[in-house]
């Protein structure tokens, strides 16, 4: 069964799901590596405009698999997708829509604030526990820092506390929130009020928004993989880890 599906929900608008929801879309390579395809067949596609990103099941993407983490054989492999997957979605030409609803958290939130828009469903659940399992949030701060305030950025990573996505609106994490019944009609509202403008137009609009940063997410992403690994390869990250599979409280050293 692929991890990821792609299908054309409309002229001009891809939808790109992730497919593992017995796992709740935890991120492996394999689905990495198929979500990337699926970007760049989109985005290779000239007739497409809009992506909507989404998950199936009952959230929308849990972070990575912590069972694949603990495996220190990939763990360099599995960083390094996880740069080429926010690189994937954060410098596509395509206008970029995540419909999130359940959960989207750790690496799932990353792959939310790396698109372009937000559609959250109501009750949705958001946030970046990495300190709790003794990592660090690098990739997501590159998004952060260009979305929300300083205060905010500090208070989500550095209590590692979940939001609901009405607090995540209030901060500007998200663009709009609705009833989870209403969360594809609203994606697909969003998506033709995006249709009404000039296509050449929107994409130079998009590209100007990355060049008028003073660094640029690829560098961006290139300091925080360093970050990353360093916390990734770390006791306090084994431990955390391990922690959060037997479903216990870590045990810092100090």
């Amino acid at each position: 069964m692929p991890l990821v599906l792609t299908e054309q929900t409309a002229p001009q608008v891809r939808t790109v799901t992730l497919n593992r929801p017995e796992r709740r879309n935890a991120l492996t390579i394999e689905l990495m590596n198929e979500l990337v395809a699926a970007f760049e067949a989109a985005a290779a596609d000239e007739t497409d405009r809009v992506l909507i990103l989404r998950g199936a099941g009952p959230a929308f993407c849990a972070g990575m698999d912590m069972n694949e983490t603990q495996n220190a054989s990939r763990a360099h492999e599995s960083a390094g997708m996880v740069a080429k997957t926010l690189l994937a979605i954060s410098q596509t030409r395509l206008i970029t829509i995540a419909a999130v609803h359940g959960g989207a958290v750790a690496g799932g939130a990353g792959l939310m604030s790396a698109c372009d828009f937000v559609v959250a469903a109501e009750g949705t659940k958001i946030g970046y526990p990495e300190a709790k399992r003794g990592l660090v949030a690098g990739f997501v701060m590159t998004f952060l820092r260009r979305q929300l305030r300083e205060r905010d950025i500090r208070e989500l990573l550095f209590t590692a506390e979940l939001i609901d996505a009405v607090r995540a609106r209030e901060i500007g994490l998200v663009n709009r929130v609705v009833p989870a019944s209403e969360l594809e009609a609203e994606a697909q509202k969003l998506t033709a009020q995006i249709l009404q403008g000039a296509p050449g137009a929107l994409t130079n609009a998009k590209r100007l928004l990355e060049q008028l940063w003073s660094t640029s997410v690829q560098e961006d992403i290139e300091q925080a993989l360093a970050h990353h690994m360093h916390a990734r390869e770390s006791d306090e990250a084994k431990e955390g880890v391990a922690a959060y599979l037997e479903k216990r409280p870590p045990k810092w050293s100090r």
